[in-house]
């Protein structure tokens, strides 16, 4: 039996969730779906700053995880840039975190107000 997966735990959702060539045929071009966990590893490595191992922590999963998880967002991104596919972040196994999870020093929830929804998590 596998073992079960384990919720990611992702800090806020992208304000922007969609990504791509501009004028026209932009919204019949292929697609590329990335998901939010896979978005969120981008957002604290690249640009937060994070280590993989740091990144891990605050997600609340193995690094290893992290690590394969961030080379597909690479991935299609660079797929998306390349082939000018359209980018489109949504589902995935992952958790907003809220004010009682210890996410980490530079966890977006603590001083701002955007947190406190519970088992948000979704699946594609």
């Amino acid at each position: 039996m596998a073992r079960p997966m384990k919720w990611r735990r992702v800090c806020q959702l992208p304000e922007n969730s969609r990504f791509g060539p501009l004028g026209a045929g932009a919204g019949s071009r292929e697609r590329i779906i990335m998901t939010v966990d896979e978005y969120e590893s981008i957002r604290l490595i690249d640009w937060e700053g994070y280590t993989q191992e740091e990144c891990a922590a605050q997600m609340g999963i193995a690094r290893t995880t992290v690590q394969s998880m961030y080379a597909k967002a690479r991935r299609k991104i660079a797929d998306s840039i390349i082939h000018g596919k359209v980018l489109i972040i949504e589902g995935g196994e992952y958790r907003l975190c809220d004010t009682d999870d210890v996410c980490g020093p530079r966890c977006l929830h603590q001083g701002r107000g955007r947190h406190g929804r519970q088992g948000a998590g979704r699946r594609s």
